[in-house]
């Protein structure tokens, strides 16, 4: 039975391949379509990875964080989902845990994330 899982979990492996790696405290832009009537059209969500539930599985989501108009605004994309189009990786934050949920009561500068050192060989 968990040879069928095995199997199944394989062919998905190939589609999850084709985002960056990315963790909690990550700027994206994750592109979405949208479908409005028989129109279909992309739409960009950039904000903060503040969590990525069930990480390298199938049923694996990730919650994006901004702020429009000075409200905060929560998304949740299943990596799997046909609708993400695509994900870029903007900036890596330096954080210390996993799930970011205390940006949710603070604002401005209290909120940022400082940037991860990258270092170029």
């Amino acid at each position: 039975m968990s040879d069928l899982i095995k199997i199944v979990e394989e062919e998905y492996n190939e589609v999850r391949a084709k985002f960056p790696s990315f963790k909690a405290g990550d700027t994206v832009n994750v592109h979405v379509r949208i479908k409005e009537g028989n129109k279909e059209r992309i739409q960009q969500f950039q904000g903060t990875v503040i969590q990525r539930r069930n990480p390298n599985s199938n049923g694996e989501t990730f919650t994006v964080r901004k702020i429009s108009n000075g409200i905060g605004v929560e998304r949740i994309f299943p990596i799997l989902s046909p609708s993400i189009e695509k994900i870029d990786l903007l900036r890596q934050g330096r954080v210390r845990r996993a799930r970011l949920f205390y940006l949710r009561g603070r604002q401005g500068k209290a909120a940022r994330i400082k940037e991860k050192i990258r270092v170029k060989h």
